[in-house]
């Protein structure tokens, strides 16, 4: 107020134009770095190796920890990220995929990256990441490594994208790596079998490096740790073995619980809602533990660290919306579990949108059981070549007798579900839960 307004057809402030130019080279950078998204995945690590090396190796120059498995991963980054900056250290966190903007998946200290240094960073090395033929992800994960050593971090928190042992994140040399849950996702690159899976997410484990296994399933927990061992990890942490996490309780603010750890229990709290935030929460401990010196002291008295967690668009409650990404049927349960303990006012509708190369339908059934509508849509971001058939999924739900409605404009079925609902679930992808929080203007950050 006050402020004279300028004439609608009068060029913008110098300062403005500048802002301008300079989004619009962001977008242009994103643009072309996105277009390496394109076919077949190609898993591999002699790409990202050379690419690594034309830049000098940034990933020798602090130490990492490297979190790995199919749920719960994200939660345990979360977690290390706010008890290491909390002890004092400047901190770089890497993450996939990202919310609302690209610049979330490289933070340091909290802080995204900046659009100029992304611009900055692929104007200088598209032609070396064209050279090497390197991926989408390859050249994001190396302008991570290479930004936190321009940054001067203290320690990383790196989150592998797929898999662990053939992922471009895999190439750290880490102080200790975890694997938390291990549940059926990417099959057509990591195996049809928990095994498998878990044989493929224990190619992070490294001789002479901690080992924290982070799986509940005895057969599977099992799996990782001869896994482990073999790499010649060392030590060798095992949930139930070197911790015990019990007496769990799901609040409306967070998770309690009972960790003991050499035969001395206390009971902690995570922000963080759900059954298995507290095994995640365990798992970072038992990763700065395993580390040894000067990081195992972080994990001796961590309750007023656990406060300053954050985690977006996992139970994100902003009334009458509550955003949480599932994307396998495990995840979809656990959303629903943590619906259920904490109490939502009925009626419940979901907004729901899926990858077709995920279990749809595996989420659309965990999903019924706490909404007493669906409305299965199609988010703006998802990739074309992933988007789910809207004609299949509404033929199967009628089959199924599930209370599914379709609504192919995504701000019609945020509307509509907003129309009828005391509270709106939104969940499915990162891009389901993304281009919501865009369209409705939610910050991409947890509370």
């Amino acid at each position: 107020m006050g402020q004279p307004l300028s004439h609608p057809l009068a060029p913008p402030p110098l300062q403005e134009a500048a802002s301008l130019a300079s989004e619009s080279a962001y977008h242009a950078a994103l643009r072309r770095l996105f277009s390496r998204t394109g076919g077949a995945w190609r898993l591999g690590l002699e790409r990202m190796a050379a690419l690594l090396d034309a830049l000098g190796n940034p990933q020798r120059q602090y130490p990492v920890f490297h979190v790995a498995g199919t749920n719960g991963k994200g939660s345990t980054v979360a977690t290390l990220d706010a008890i290491l900056r909390h002890g004092g250290r400047r901190v770089g966190k890497y993450t996939s995929p990202h919310l609302v903007d690209f610049s979330e998946r490289i933070v340091v200290d909290g802080v995204p990256i900046a659009h100029e240094a992304v611009t900055r960073w692929l104007e200088t090395h598209e032609p070396l990441v064209a050279e090497l033929g390197a991926t989408f992800f390859e050249a994001t994960t190396a302008m991570a490594l290479h930004h936190f050593a321009e940054a001067g971090i203290d320690v990383a928190v790196v989150e592998v994208g797929l898999g662990g042992r053939l992922d471009a994140t895999n190439l750290v040399h880490p102080v200790a790596a975890g694997v938390t849950q291990i549940g059926y996702d990417h099959l057509e690159f990591l195996g049809d079998t928990l095994e498998a899976i878990a044989g493929e997410k224990a190619g992070i484990y490294k001789p002479g490096c901690a080992a924290v296994i982070g799986e509940t399933d005895p057969v599977i927990r099992a799996v990782l740790q001869a896994h482990a061992e073999a790499a010649g990890s060392s030590p060798i942490l095992v949930t139930g073995r070197d911790w015990q996490v019990e007496q769990v309780r799901v609040e409306s603010v967070g998770t309690r619980f009972t960790l003991t750890v050499n035969g001395r229990s206390r009971e902690l709290l995570t922000p963080l809602v759900g059954q298995f935030q507290a095994h995640n929460c365990a798992v970072a401990l038992a990763m700065l533990r395993s580390a040894g010196a000067p990081w195992a002291s972080l994990a001796e008295e961590p309750q007023e660290a656990l406060h300053g967690v954050r985690l977006a668009g996992r139970f994100h409650h902003a009334p009458p919306w509550l955003f949480d990404v599932a994307h396998n049927a495990d995840g979809a349960a656990t959303v629903v579990n943590n619906l259920l303990a904490v109490g939502v006012p009925h009626p419940v509708t979901a907004v729901v949108c899926v990858l077709r190369d995920k279990d749809w339908r595996g989420i659309l059934q965990a999903v019924s059981r706490v909404a007493e509508r669906i409305v299965v849509t199609m988010a703006p971001t998802a990739p074309i070549n992933r988007s789910w058939d809207l004609h299949e999924v509404l033929a199967w739900a009628e089959g199924e007798r599930l209370p599914v409605t379709r609504a192919d404009d995504f701000s019609s079925a945020l509307a509509e579900a907003r129309a009828e609902a005391a509270t709106v679930l939104v969940t499915g992808s990162f891009h389901t839960v993304g281009d919501a929080m865009e369209r409705l203007q939610v910050p991409p950050v947890a509370r």
